[in-house]
């Protein structure tokens, strides 16, 4: 379907567009996480480094699906405020988005059905675009419908399997598999048409369990959200996400000090105190960044993420789900109830952390606090030595509770065993400076201080994913302080 644009509709929040990685399953079944109306307390709680984590290499491309609870809350109860918007591009974008949410509300995603009786199944999840021509100054709605059940896929090897259902339109995959990434480019009669909205339907996993392939498609919901793409990139929303971010942690840490929540590292002392913002505002960027995507485009890969901060403010990384289905922007964990966000429920009541897991990881200012907390308790895990240093240095030294924060205490552990074979010592490590020419230094890197200034270490692949968490919490920090 094509309409002509008509006059801009009112500038709007974006609020119907919007610690891990994420995967499609490739089993018989959908792997779609179970809907949690609560979460109950545990007989026994698990130790902090019995806490299940993501596993090691994974892409942020590769994604988990959102819980039906999470996608139920995505309409809201009051009309989107506006907003002032800065600049021409600003306000054009700002339009583009708002035009094609109110395009895609109206439009029903085709759902096929093949084989007959106890045979019949749904053949695949189908997604919606609404699409803008610069040329003809036009929309479309294109269709495409991915495999289900789904299929394995990893960036850079085979493509994704998916059917085009509009004619005339040309379809191709770009990156992500799920709600929060999934992207397409597209183009019509050889003009490059721009995406500025998508409808995804989010399933019942109960009805997928049950196999009732009718009830499933008719209670799907289908949430409009727009993934990251180039043509709502801009370096004002870039500076946005970062005030955004700022904003948002410098709340959840006053609101911890007003509600005088103790500190588990630091007997005696307020947790407020414990963790400082440029920690906080760092992990809710590179949790959504991926690691191919840093080594590629080292800080843009940041500035897409803060780009999309700046866009979508609170509803940014709301549908973001890994392998192990941690949820949203600060990536928390709820298996079985005895995930990462029950742990912090339970470990930091003070807090008054909302008790409800998508809710609760979901909402970007009391996922913060429950990060504020989750630090604290792994930092209370570590060695005395690495808790005064980090006292200390608190922004140098915050590469262990990053690392905990991805891999739990363990890391921790690996990362000090092989930095003291390294001869590196806590009060040595610095900030990140310039590597001399004609002796680079292959990084993830840590850096210490010499008589001369300071140089790069290597990080030993004791893991991974983790040594790439620290690589770009140690690129990022700075510009948050």
């Amino acid at each position: 379907m094509s309409m002509m644009k008509t006059a801009a509709l009112p500038l709007v929040l974006m609020s119907l567009l919007c610690a891990g990685c994420a995967t499609t399953g490739g089993d018989a079944e959908e792997n779609e996480p179970t809907v949690i109306e609560t979460t109950p307390p545990l007989e026994a709680e698990a130790p902090l480094d019995e806490m299940p984590t993501a596993a090691e290499g994974e892409s942020k491309q590769e994604e988990g699906e959102v819980p039906l609870a999470v996608a139920e809350s995505e309409q809201p109860d009051h009309p989107p405020e506006e907003v002032v918007v800065q600049g021409r591009r600003h306000q054009v974008i700002h339009d583009l988005v708002a035009e094609a949410q109110a395009l895609l509300r109206d439009v029903e995603l085709q759902y096929v059905f093949t084989g007959k009786g106890r045979k019949e199944v749904l053949r695949g999840r189908p997604v919606a675009f609404a699409l803008w021509n610069e040329t003809k100054q036009e929309w479309t709605v294109a269709h495409i419908e991915l495999p289900r059940p789904p299929i394995k896929w990893s960036p850079g090897r085979k493509p994704l399997p998916f059917r085009s259902l509009t004619p005339g339109i040309q379809a191709r995959h770009v990156k992500g598999t799920g709600a929060e990434r999934l992207m397409f480019a597209f183009t019509q009669g050889g003009d490059q048409l721009k995406v500025y909205g998508r409808k995804f339907p989010v399933f019942d996993n109960n009805l997928l369990k049950r196999k009732q392939w009718r009830a499933l498609a008719r209670t799907a919901k289908p949430i409009v959200y727009l993934p990251f793409t180039e043509d709502t990139f801009d370096p004002g929303f870039v500076t946005g996400g970062k005030d955004f971010l700022v904003a948002t942690a410098r709340q959840a840490i006053e609101e911890l000090r007003l509600a005088k929540v103790p500190s588990a590292a630091f007997p005696g002392e307020l947790l407020a105190d414990s963790i400082p913002l440029q920690v906080i505002t760092t992990l809710a960027v590179i949790e959504q960044t991926d690691d191919a995507d840093y080594v590629d485009k080292q800080s843009v890969a940041f500035d897409e993420v803060l780009s999309q901060y700046g866009l979508k403010q609170e509803e940014a990384y709301r549908y973001s789900v890994s392998s192990a289905n941690a949820l949203g922007p600060m990536q928390f964990t709820n298996r079985r109830n005895n995930g990462t966000y029950a742990l912090v429920v339970r470990r930091c009541p003070r807090a008054k952390l909302d008790p409800n897991f998508e809710r609760g990881a979901t909402n970007l200012l009391n996922a913060m606090k429950a990060a504020v907390c989750l630090l604290d308790l792994e930092l209370s895990q570590m060695r005395a030595e690495i808790r005064m240093a980090y006292r200390d240095n608190p922004a140098v030294l915050g590469i262990f509770p990053v690392a905990a924060y991805n891999g739990g205490p363990r890391n921790v552990t690996k990362l000090h065993r092989v930095l003291t074979k390294m001869k590196v010592k806590l009060d040595e490590l610095s900030r990140p400076g310039e590597q001399l020419a004609g002796a680079p230094v292959t990084c993830p890197c840590v850096w210490t201080t010499d008589g001369t200034g300071v140089r790069p270490v290597a990080i030993p692949k004791y893991n991974n994913e983790n040594r790439w968490y620290i690589e770009k919490y140690q690129s990022i920090v700075s510009l948050f302080e």
